[in-house]
This record gives structure tokens, C-alpha cells and sequence, in this order.
């Protein structure tokens, strides 16, 4: 997929160089509270750019003026042409709409180009901030799991159960709504 450009960012591909940035945001507890690993140490993000450079699912999140990394968002191909997005910034750049211009503009790309369907994502009930965004997006919450899910275990190595909110939206919806 070619660079998607807005009025403020520039969605691409990640590069090996992304390290320090991606470290900057997935070395903060805050950012990662919700996600399914926990916070990373430099080591870890220099691999994790190097994995995230060779995977179609990845992409970086950058200031169109300076080209820095502020997040990236997640974007799969799952059954029936539905896609599955999620996204991860930078705290020092949550509540400047950031997140939502660019999964705004991924989502145009995915339906208009990608053959999609539906998207969907998930998030946790106490990250309100991301379902939030997701009906900011006009996407449509469409379940809540209770204690389906856990990600991390407490000091007895018993798993932190966690619900979900699932959402979704289809192709038909989005283009009238957008």
C-alpha cells in the first residue's frame, strides 16, 4: 500500500529506524495498560521496528511536518472481506485527534481500495478513550464480553480477566456516513 496522506500525517510502512519513536510511547505503562504486552524496554522496540517493517499489518503514524512517529495503527484482512483495526499513540499526542484522522483515512483506503467489507475492533470498557474514538469513527458497538479475554496475570500467576467491547461498521454504512 502506497503512503496515505492527510491533512496533518503521514500513514506508511514502518522503517528499522522507528525504534526510538515506537520506544518512546510503547515504553510508557499508560499506553500499553490496555494492550496485550507490556511495556518495552529499547532492546525490544529496536526488534519490534524490524518486525513491524517486514509486516503488512503495521503502519506508522507521522507528523506530516516533521515526519516524526506518534503512533501506528493495525489493519488485517480476517474471513467474509472483514477487517480488524486498532491503533497506538504516543500520550503526548492523545487528544489532539490524531488517532481519529488517521484511522479515519485507513478505514477510506480499506474500503475504497482494499475490497473491505466490514471492519471491526475490540477494546476494553475502561479505555474510554478508545471506544470513544470508535464511535467518533461511526462504528457501532455490537457486543460486550464479559471475562472473555486476559493479557496479563497477577503476582500469583492467575490471569487478570478482562471484558471487550467489540464494534463494527459496514462498507455501506461508511459511505453514507462519510
Amino acid at each position: 500500500m502506497n503512503n496515505i496522506v492527510t491533512e496533518r500525517l503521514i500513514i506508511r510502512k514502518f522503517y528499522k529506524t522507528d525504534w526510538k519513536d515506537l520506544y518512546g510511547y510503547l515504553s510508557n505503562e499508560t499506553v500499553v495498560k490496555y494492550e496485550p504486552y507490556n511495556v518495552y524496554t529499547e532492546t525490544e522496540a529496536k526488534k519490534e521496528a524490524i518486525d513491524r517493517a517486514e509486516n503488512d499489518f503495521f503502519y506508522a503514524v507521522c507528523l506530516k511536518e516533521m515526519g516524526k512517529l506518534i503512533g501506528n495503527l493495525y489493519l488485517a484482512k480476517g474471513d467474509f472481506d472483514t477487517w480488524e483495526i486498532g491503533y497506538v499513540f504516543n500520550q503526548n499526542y492523545w487528544g489532539k485527534g490524531y488517532a481519529t484522522e488517521s484511522a479515519k483515512a485507513l478505514m477510506n483506503t480499506a474500503f475504497s481500495q482494499l475490497g473491505a467489507r466490514r471492519i471491526v475492533a475490540m477494546c476494553n470498557p475502561l479505555n474510554e478513550h478508545s471506544w470513544k474514538l470508535l464511535e467518533r469513527l461511526g462504528m457501532r458497538r455490537e457486543g460486550n464480553l464479559i471475562k472473555n479475554i486476559y493479557f496479563k496475570k497477577d503476582i500469583n500467576g492467575e490471569p487478570l480477566w478482562a471484558d471487550t467491547y467489540e464494534y463494527g461498521i459496514l462498507k455501506s454504512e461508511w459511505m453514507t456516513g462519510n
